[in-house]
């Protein structure tokens, strides 16, 4: 029997769409692409924030200001690990802590106006780069591709990334936590 995608005795063939292997391929490819645009969009900023650090201030951005034990649960860190991307945040003028005036015995976290410039930097610089990408496609194969990309992610359980200008999980990290938990 010839290997997924190979002809018996000649040059590979087109997947069937049944095939899972062959899907299954296709999309890790796809994710390589996608994992080096994001890595593209996250490089104009590594001298500022390291990719978990970079998390951080997108959960907060998301759902806004947030206790300690609520964001490593959401960051599914332990909350000394949280605190400790979160002191060099605010070291670097991303993040504050602020007491919260409905407790006073209680401290939340939250994005400065500068951390959420930087996540709409990259967010935005990722945007275009996948934007351009989509634009070598043919409109047809475009069609194809946004109801191949839904089942996906239906199948996955991910929710529609939001339009653009509206708040959006920059890098997939969906929230699992209702917000203000």
């Amino acid at each position: 029997m010839a290997a997924h995608g190979q002809a018996p005795d000649g040059p590979p063939t087109a997947p069937d769409g049944d095939d899972v292997d062959a899907v299954t391929g296709a999309v890790l490819t796809a994710s390589r692409l996608l994992v080096a645009v994001s890595a593209r969009s996250l490089a104009a900023v590594e001298d500022r924030v390291t990719l978990p650090q970079f998390r951080l201030l997108v959960v907060l951005s998301t759902h806004g200001e947030a206790k300690l034990v609520t964001l490593a649960e959401r960051l599914g860190v332990n909350p000394s690990t949280a605190m400790r991307m979160l002191d060099r945040l605010i070291a670097a003028g991303l993040a504050e802590r602020q007491v919260n005036p409905a407790n006073r015995r209680e401290t939340v976290l939250r994005v400065t106006p500068e951390g959420h410039r930087l996540v709409e930097e990259v967010t935005a610089g990722r945007r275009r780069e996948v934007a351009s990408i989509v634009e070598r496609i043919a409109p047809a194969q475009r069609a194809a591709l946004i109801d191949a990309l839904r089942a996906f992610t239906d199948a996955g359980g991910e929710a529609a990334a939001p339009a653009e200008g509206t708040d959006a999980y920059p890098l997939g990290w969906a929230p699992d936590l209702p917000a203000g938990a």
